[in-house]
């Protein structure tokens, strides 16, 4: 038969036992992931100052207790000082035959319940980066020769005309440059993975960001140097981190602003799929800027092909940053407020296990 022990450590969901003063008694090793801590290091501090909960639940929380009920809280922000927050379902209640004893289960919701949605979501890309793939090949060709046509007609032109023909030859190479990348995000080839350091991946383009577009940042590095390797294309990787920075580096203008990257390990982050499958992406890469923050009305959408919140921009950048983290069988996802924009990127490890 199996043992208490054994239980408490095959539950798939971060579990925290908590005592009649609100400290921690135990936790199971989902929660050690979760909280990116150890049982030794974090048994008897108050639960309350090491959780942070978008929720006034402490009320809540001692009712149930006393009246030894179960308590169940939806959709809230679950996070701690190790570690930043996940929207999460909370399921409390006591433990039998210890009335000094609550249990707290804590159920990662943000990946569940985006599946589905994202699965329709990426095939209507799919299928809108197909057509526009093929418009691409088909419109260059004309462009050429009415680039080609203006620049014969200028050679006739007075200098005061020559403006208009100016015009046209412009206008016609900014397209073409954008149905090259059209073209590009279409050709992507399938990424060569192998054991990767993501930190020399991150030191690279930190290099040539601040040797070029992101001159005016100061970029700060938070690694973890125990983070293992990954599975993945360290030059596919590398076009990733690189779109990143100059998102953040254009949103911040000549002014200059900071950046952050941040690199640590989260053992319990799974990525379930609308079937029920899934693998564990427990390295996490985080790029965050300080700058405006997203615009609310493409907040939900900027992953989607041709959605761009500046002016003349493509809106391909971060469509292709999803695109290759797909590819690599891993996550991507945006907080942001003004001040506070993170991208965070969660892959498999070299040697994962499924």
């Amino acid at each position: 038969m199996m043992s208490d022990r054994t239980i408490w450590a095959s539950l798939p969901v971060p579990a925290v036992m908590i005592a009649d003063d609100d400290t921690i008694v135990d936790i199971n090793p989902a929660a050690e992931g979760f909280l990116n801590a150890s049982t030794k290091t974090i048994r008897g501090t108050p639960v309350w100052d090491l959780l942070a909960i978008d929720y006034p639940l402490e009320e809540a929380f001692a009712r149930a207790r006393a009246e030894q009920t179960p308590l169940f809280v939806n959709d809230v922000d679950v996070g701690s000082g190790m570690r930043a927050p996940l929207q999460c379902a909370l399921q409390i209640a006591p433990v039998a035959g210890f009335e000094d004893r609550m249990l707290m289960m804590i159920s990662p919701r943000e990946l569940a319940g985006r599946m589905t949605q994202n699965h329709t979501v990426k095939s209507a890309a799919k299928s809108a980066i197909g057509m526009a793939e093929m418009l691409a090949h088909e419109i260059k060709n004309p462009l050429a020769g009415i680039t080609g046509a203006a620049q014969l007609l200028s050679m006739n032109l007075h200098a005061d005309d020559l403006e208009l023909t100016d015009l046209i030859v412009t206008e016609s190479r900014r397209i073409v440059k954008l149905l090259e990348q059209v073209e590009q995000f279409g050709n992507l080839t399938t990424p060569e993975r192998a054991a990767v350091n993501l930190h020399d991946v991150l030191d690279r383009a930190r290099r040539s960001a601040q040797l070029g577009f992101g001159a005016q940042m100061t970029i700060e590095e938070v690694y973890d140097p125990s983070l293992p390797q990954a599975l993945g294309d360290k030059d596919q990787l590398m076009q990733v981190v690189l779109n990143l920075l100059r998102n953040a580096s254009e949103a911040a203008g000549e002014s200059g602003g900071k950046i952050r990257l941040r690199t640590f390990f989260e053992h319990s982050f799974r990525l379930r799929r609308a079937d029920g499958s899934g693998h564990s992406l427990p390295l996490q890469i985080e790029i965050t800027d300080d700058g405006p923050g997203l615009p609310e009305a493409i907040k939900d959408d900027v992953f989607d092909p041709f959605v761009s919140g500046r002016e003349n921009g493509t809106g391909l950048g971060l469509a292709l940053v999803s695109k290759i983290i797909s590819e690599h069988d891993g996550w991507i996802s945006v907080t942001s407020v003004p001040g506070k924009t993170t991208f965070r990127i969660s892959l498999p490890r070299a040697d994962r296990t499924h």
